[in-house]
């Protein structure tokens, strides 16, 4: 086995002053005293068990080791410098990859992100779709859009959205549904199971009996469902504005009733404050702000809104 290596002060301390050939010169560099200077490269060559150095009353002599010792120690501390930096570049900028389920990333942050790469065009952004949740400490993803109520361990929940659901529906049955008794006479997209029951309630409405329509494992795929006419789809307001304003879905009702959960940012807490997940951040957390405002305009403002 290699022996282990000498302090990196006493190394940095020699190399400064090889480099200057004053111990006093390099105390300057290195912000420390000249006798601190002395003692460090007097240990490193009680370690080595030979002289770096000739000490003559005026000036310092490299010896023939301190002569070999200087490029290789050189380098090595330029290699250590270029690593650090490119770690800094990779962390400020390059590749962020942000996991999140189909229906968010296809309803909210792909119509935005334009506006993200304008701002950091340093940053490229990976996005990922996934039903389950990511667990960071295997995978390569740096965030994630997840759904609940933000307590998951060890992770940074921030809350982006909360989730308020209405009943949407594809153009074929604009001038059907008139009252929300209609909707219990079609069949009814679901991807969860209480979706419809919960705004039923609200709405003062007795649900049917048996439930009619497919189950989805993605809002988005049972909305495009509904696009084609299969049925009417339990979705949030805050990911089809779109759709909305260009007319593949319309809100018939508006009543939006909430679920309890929300939307969240997470991360595992250490990485934070890296800067290109800080950026992402700062970002995600001001336009899930300005949804929010959106989405608790009346119906027709939100629709005037989206489509201009």
């Amino acid at each position: 086995m290699p022996k282990p290596l000498p302090p990196l002060n006493a190394l940095r301390a020699f190399e400064a002053a090889a480099r200057h050939l004053s111990f006093t010169r390099a105390a300057e560099e290195l912000h420390v005293t000249q006798a601190a200077i002395s003692h460090q490269i007097k240990g490193l060559e009680e370690r080595l068990g030979l002289p770096l150095f000739r000490r003559l009353p005026r000036r310092l002599i490299l010896t023939e080791e301190g002569q070999a010792l200087l490029p290789e120690l050189r380098e090595a501390f330029n290699r250590i410098a270029l690593a650090i930096e490119r770690i800094g570049e990779r962390s400020a900028g390059g590749t962020l990859t942000v996991s999140s389920m189909t229906t968010v990333v296809m309803g909210w942050l792909l119509p935005l992100l334009p506006r993200f790469q304008a701002a950091h065009p340093e940053i490229e952004v990976r996005l990922m779709t996934s039903q389950r949740l990511v667990d960071f400490t295997r995978e390569d993803v740096d965030v994630a859009v997840r759904f609940g109520t933000g307590k998951w361990p060890g992770l940074k929940a921030e809350h982006l959205f909360g989730e308020r659901l209405t009943p949407l529906c594809g153009k074929s049955l604009i001038g059907k549904i008139k009252t929300p008794e209609d909707l219990t006479r079609l069949p009814l997209l679901r991807s969860g199971e209480d979706e419809w029951q919960i705004w039923f309630a609200a709405a003062g409405v007795v649900p049917p009996e048996t439930i009619r329509g497919p189950i989805f494992d993605s809002t988005k795929i049972a909305a495009e469902a509904a696009v084609d006419g299969l049925g009417a789809v339990m979705a949030p307001t805050a990911l089809f504005q779109d759709d909305i304003a260009e007319g593949r879905l319309f809100q018939p009702f508006e009543l939006a009733v909430s679920t309890g959960k929300s939307w969240w940012l997470v991360m595992p807490e250490a990485w934070a404050e890296r800067p290109k997940i800080k950026a992402f951040r700062e970002w995600a957390l001001a336009e899930a702000a300005r949804q929010q405002a959106d989405d608790a305009l009346p119906l027709q403002a939100r629709v005037r809104k989206a489509a201009s």
